[in-house]
């Protein structure tokens, strides 16, 4: 059975360049030695095949490199291209991406939170299910905690990126009013309401306001199980004349029901959606949405991450704001306008 290669180490390359092993970890490291020792001891370094040991500069630097991403669910397209674009732009700065799904569960999401700390991430980036959840103080207490979307109010994060839902939503559900829409399926990943995601609670002071039916149902990402919860609004009484989707990919779950049933969109029921995923402009008709400033949500976080990590500096609270996506999938319930 052939001998598993012996692991170069830096008394190997100390030997190379008749330095001690100190002078060579600093040169390794940029740190106090000229620039031609650090030249001549990266060049040694290469030729013998010296690769660094990650366990070793963990314990070395109290950092292992590695940054948790926790989305909320992966079965959603948008937080895929999220954790997607964290993961490459954390690889610019020289840190890698753990990324796992907490399936839209708040216990599955405490449980992989507190993993991902025991695992040594130097930090982790959250999107939450459950952001009022009691889990969160004490992951904050042993790892730098950011937040993405939603604002953790009982935990000591190190910088929040947040959505201001509160308009955005008030703007949908006007948008829906101004076409002649008074009943309202919003269709929302979880029932809980927070401070800082307040789409249940401005859906229904604008009922109120409005003296409109806006009814909220919880229902999953994926196509199957969200085409399942809009096909049996639409079967129940009193059928909706426009859904509210907090999430596109919901919205395709309300375009595979309206089909199935022989609905169209937007001659029977009208769709809204939220996040504005590229795939939704090449529905028939394309998906009216909100876009979000994804370039500028994912630069905020990882800076913010970074300057946490290495300078323990905390940073203040960002607010991003979207931009209507008006396309052809809104329109007068049936019989205004002529139709």
């Amino acid at each position: 059975m052939p001998q598993k290669p012996r692991r170069v180490t830096l008394r190997d390359i100390a030997t190379e360049t008749g330095l001690s092993t100190a002078a060579v970890s600093y040169a390794l490291r940029g740190l106090q030695v000229p620039e031609e020792t650090q030249l001549r001891v990266r060049e040694a370094a290469d030729r013998l095949g010296y690769q660094v040991d990650p366990i070793a500069r963990a314990l070395a630097s109290g950092r292992t490199g590695y940054v948790g991403v926790l989305c909320g669910s992966l079965g959603d397209i948008w937080q895929q291209g999220i954790a997607a674009a964290l993961g490459r732009e954390l690889l610019h700065v020289n840190r890698h991406a753990l990324i796992v799904d907490a399936s839209n569960d708040p216990v599955v999401e405490g449980s992989l939170a507190s993993q991902l700390v025991d695992q040594r991430v130097d930090a982790l980036i959250v999107l939450p299910v459950d952001p009022g959840a009691t889990h969160w103080k004490a992951i904050a207490e042993r790892t730098v905690l950011v937040s993405i979307g939603d604002g953790i109010p009982n935990a000591a994060t190190a910088a929040e990126v947040v959505f201001d839902n509160e308009a955005a939503v008030y703007g949908a559900l006007n948008q829906l009013l101004r076409a002649g829409h008074r009943n309202i399926a919003v269709l929302t990943p979880g029932g809980m309401a927070t401070p800082d995601r307040p789409a249940e609670v401005v859906v229904q002071r604008f009922a109120e306001e409005f003296g409109v039916t806006a009814t909220l149902h919880t229902s999953p990402h994926d196509l199957e199980r969200a085409s399942g919860v809009a096909r049996d609004i639409l079967t129940a009484g009193d059928r909706p004349t426009a859904f509210f989707c907090l999430a596109d990919s919901m919205a395709y779950g309300v375009y595979a029901a309206a089909r199935e049933l022989g609905l169209s969109v937007p001659g029977d029921i009208s769709v809204l959606g939220y996040d504005d995923n590229p795939v939704s402009a090449l529905l028939t008709p394309p998906l009216s949405s909100y876009r979000w400033p994804i370039e500028e949500l994912v630069s905020s976080v990882v800076d913010r991450t970074v300057r946490a990590i290495e300078e323990d500096r905390r940073s203040r609270r960002k607010v991003l704001t979207p931009v209507a996506q008006l396309r052809e999938s809104v329109a007068p319930p049936f019989g205004l306008n002529g139709r």
